[in-house]
């Protein structure tokens, strides 16, 4: 019986001493593969000591740290793309509704600081209402027309308004455009009651500068007509020879069968 427990006893012993194996093994392995690990194309790694965020980011490829210790947070950094509708009010009071679609990217090398003070969810918390914030401090310095008109300078004033505010908080824009302005309908119809309008005024204009051409030309055609009497008269009394030569030359060489009171060649030989 003795000799049965004394077994016993060394089996145990045997059982604890390879689970005190396996549980080293186990440990070691943990602290191998904890120790390292990978941050992949166009991320950033923000590393986390017993959960307060570090100075250090760790960029693409392999990285090491302490296990039980160190944390890593992988962070995208690749451009990312929105469209987010934003509505404001115009310098005249017009509602104005509109969709922007906005690229950005967070800034590589800040994104411990946008992990600390936002987190993972910056595209919800900070993208969105720094739209709307810009688009609404731009809108009303515009017109409802000037909008229309002068779209590229609004544009970029909201775009450098928009930029300014995210880079505040660690975030880069690549690329803004507006897509779409919308109006109110009865603001709609104002518009294309002033346009046409306007293309009657101008149709008016053009028709009156035709007419006031049309009317010059023909003074100009009377006046030289006129004045082409004026120079025959002019030339017939100096000369009365003249009426002869006029009527020679439209002459068919014909000679009347009447020639009234007097032949129309009475003196040409004098």
């Amino acid at each position: 019986m003795n000799q049965t427990n004394e077994e016993m006893e060394i089996k145990i012993k045997k059982i604890a001493s390879y689970a005190s194996y396996a549980i080293i093994g186990l440990t070691a392995l943990m602290i191998i593969f904890g120790s390292f690990g990978t941050i992949g194309a166009g991320e950033r790694g923000v590393l986390l000591q017993f959960g307060a965020v570090q100075d250090k980011i760790f960029g693409e490829g392999l990285y090491f740290k302490i296990p039980f210790v160190h944390g890593v947070v992988k962070m995208d950094v690749k451009t990312q793309k929105d469209e987010i509708p934003a509505s404001a009010s115009s310098k005249d009071l017009q509602m104005v509704t509109s969709k922007i679609a906005l690229n950005y990217h967070p800034a590589p090398d800040s994104v411990n600081n946008l992990w600390q003070e936002v987190g993972k969810n910056y595209n919800i918390r900070i993208i969105a209402p720094s739209i709307q914030e810009a688009v609404k401090a731009t809108i009303a310095k515009f017109t409802a027309e000037e909008l229309i008109t002068r779209r590229e300078e609004v544009k970029e004033q909201i775009k450098e308004n928009l930029s300014k505010r995210l880079l505040e908080n660690y975030i880069i824009v690549d690329g803004f455009n507006i897509i779409d302005f919308s109006f109110s309908e009865a603001f709609n119809i104002a518009i294309e009651a002033k346009v046409t309008a306007e293309q009657l005024k101008l149709k008016a204009e053009r028709d009156l500068e035709r007419i006031r051409i049309e009317k010059e030309q023909k003074i100009s055609e009377a006046e030289g007509k006129a004045k082409a009497i004026q120079i025959e008269a002019q030339a017939l009394m100096a000369n009365p020879k003249v009426v002869e030569l006029r009527w020679i030359e439209k002459w068919d060489g014909k000679t009347p069968t009447y020639w009234g009171q007097a032949s129309p060649f009475v003196g040409l030989n004098k």
